[in-house]
């Protein structure tokens, strides 16, 4: 299941996986990585549930930039290679 969700989603692990210099990579990066995507993704939800029914469209567009900035951290931290892992956070 894995290898077909990281062929789907490749062209998004593609930058963060290339290259060939050395990286320094920590496990709790991961970790760390997955919980701020699932905290990114509750609060884009939170927001988009709390804008009233009749408001402005101009005020989902930080739910939408909360939960793509969420969902690409949940998909790097869950399917990314430590590389990918790696350049997140800036570790060379």
């Amino acid at each position: 299941m894995k290898t077909a969700l990281r062929k789907i989603f490749a062209p998004l692990l593609k930058g963060l996986e290339s290259g060939t210099e050395p990286y320094h990579y920590k496990p709790l990066s991961r970790k760390i990585l997955l919980f701020f995507g699932v905290t990114f993704v509750g609060l884009g939800a939170l927001a988009a549930y709390l804008i009233p029914a009749d408001a402005d469209p101009g005020y989902y567009f930080p739910v939408i930039v909360f939960i793509l900035a969420g969902g690409y951290g949940l998909l790097v931290g869950l399917l990314g290679e430590d590389r990918a892992v790696a350049k997140i956070w800036g570790n060379k």
